[in-house]
């Protein structure tokens, strides 16, 4: 799946979760949108798997920075 595609699924993710959902790029970090903690992160995960159909490895998620991050794991482990 190429990274467009992900970014522009993702960005409705996140405008289901946030109830002010950040305009995703791709260096943007999780600091930088304030309603984005721990509990909500957990949340995004899970509807991230839902809405692409997949089981992020733990050791993958750890790794995420930024969501070009996210992205990039997704754009390959989608296809």
């Amino acid at each position: 799946m190429r990274e467009n595609d992900v970014l522009t699924r993702l960005q409705e993710v996140f405008d289901r979760l946030f109830v002010d959902p950040p305009k995703l790029r791709m260096d943007l970090a999780a600091a930088e949108v304030p309603e984005w903690d721990s509990a909500k992160h957990v949340e995004l995960v899970m509807a991230v798997e839902q809405e692409f159909g997949v089981n992020l490895p733990v050791g993958e998620l750890l790794g995420i920075q930024q969501v070009g991050d996210l992205v990039k794991l997704l754009a390959t482990t989608v296809g």
